[in-house]
């Protein structure tokens, strides 16, 4: 048995600062800064804030690609694109402890992700449908979504249209976790999304 694991990611309009608070004093177990329309300063700026504002929080800030931006703002780790560089250079030269994601569409950049090393959670997605990707945007689904938990032992977090109705079914197929960004943006309280979902996750399903 686990507890499935919370993951925000910022909507990418730069002002974040606020949702990531509360998000981190709702119990929300990781904060991802994808923010990619961000100067350096201003991402910058933005991941401190994000860092002060979950400060005394179990919750932990990763920056979308940016390891410079990172690491001198104090942030817990960085997210790493799916053709980023591999992990087991950011380790070489990250601070220790420092927390490494990388995403992954296929069960194959999973496998090879893991053979690299260096990481230490996989995102996978897009698993539903999901209003912030463009119309005809390729849909794994849930098959594709165990296909890709089963070829690594390191753990997965489920992305894309994750809805408080179907985060379960991701944490059944396999993902220790799941991530999302429209549903936590268009909610009237992150506190009560967290819940809902903790409320769901804690529902008799077959969590192995």
């Amino acid at each position: 048995m686990f507890t499935p694991l919370i993951c925000l990611v910022t909507s990418g309009d730069g002002r974040s600062a606020a949702i990531v608070r509360e998000a981190a004093a709702a119990g929300v177990d990781l904060v991802q800064i994808r923010e990619p329309l961000l100067e350096s300063g201003a991402l910058h700026s933005l991941t401190r804030e994000a860092v002060n504002g979950a400060a005394g929080t179990a919750c932990q800030i990763v920056v979308n690609d940016r390891l410079d931006v990172a690491v001198a703002a104090g942030a817990a780790g960085v997210h790493l694109r799916a053709d980023s560089f591999p992990a087991s250079r950011v380790r070489e030269v990250a601070p220790k402890g420092f927390l490494i994601g990388r995403s992954v569409h296929e069960p194959a950049e999973a496998v090879a992700a893991t053979a690299q090393g260096g990481c230490d959670y996989l995102i996978f997605g897009t698993v539903f449908l999901s209003s912030s990707k463009p119309p005809g945007h390729h849909v794994a689904g849930l098959r594709k979504l165990q296909e890709v938990c089963g070829s690594t032992d390191l753990p997965v977090i489920a992305i894309g249209g994750i809805s408080v109705e179907n985060a379960a079914d991701a944490i059944v197929a396999g993902a220790r976790g799941v991530a999302a960004i429209e549903l936590f943006r268009r909610c009237r309280s992150v506190r009560s999304v967290v819940s809902q979902l903790r409320q769901r996750f804690d529902t008799p399903l077959d969590l192995v």
